[in-house]
């Protein structure tokens, strides 16, 4: 006796999805039903799968289980609680707010904000923690980009040359070229 019986039209359901859908999982799982319910056994649509026996006794309940949805919404995953949100949209703000003004106003001891002193205000003036990585997302979301600051070369003076002591380059003075 079958694991699983299929209506008509379910089954040919199934057999669009397996013909014509580009999701793998989708495609697998549709397969994995009708050869159930051709008579297959468990073990051997495990085998011809790649996945436990346990695999296919869980997406057969799951798939029953979900009887008043629709059939795509009846092969997709299990909901799950995922990763907790991160704190990506609140920091976001945070950051905008201090972003343009200068750190030492707020007693630290560096006249630009990195992504370390950032992630120190954050956990000192708000007490949120996260990592150098979740500043560095944030300030990419915000379209926030900085370089290493340049040091520029004071310009010399017009009369630096007198104060060194010639009037004429040296290169002038060697080769008895003249300017």
């Amino acid at each position: 006796m079958a694991l699983l019986s299929l209506g008509d039209q379910l089954r040919y359901e199934l057999e669009e999805i397996v013909c014509h859908t580009p999701s793998a999982k989708e495609r697998c799982r549709a397969q994995a039903l009708l050869w159930l319910a051709e008579g297959s056994g468990v073990e051997e649509v495990a085998e011809l799968l790649h996945v436990s026996r346990q695999t296919v006794y869980n997406r057969v309940s799951r798939f029953q289980e979900r009887g008043d949805l629709g059939v795509r919404a009846r092969l997709l995953d299990a909901p799950r609680p995922g990763r907790p949100p991160s704190a990506g949209g609140l920091i976001d703000r945070l950051i905008a707010c201090v972003i343009d003004g200068d750190p030492r106003v707020l007693g630290y001891h560096s006249t630009i904000w990195t992504a370390p002193l950032l992630r120190c205000y954050l956990r000192d003036y708000h007490e949120i923690e996260v990592s150098e990585r979740t500043v560095g997302r944030a300030l990419d979301r915000l379209r926030l980009r900085w370089k290493r600051p340049r040091h520029e070369l004071a310009r010399r003076p017009a009369t630096w040359r007198q104060s060194k002591g010639g009037s004429r380059p040296a290169w002038t003075a060697r080769s008895g070229w003249s300017c």
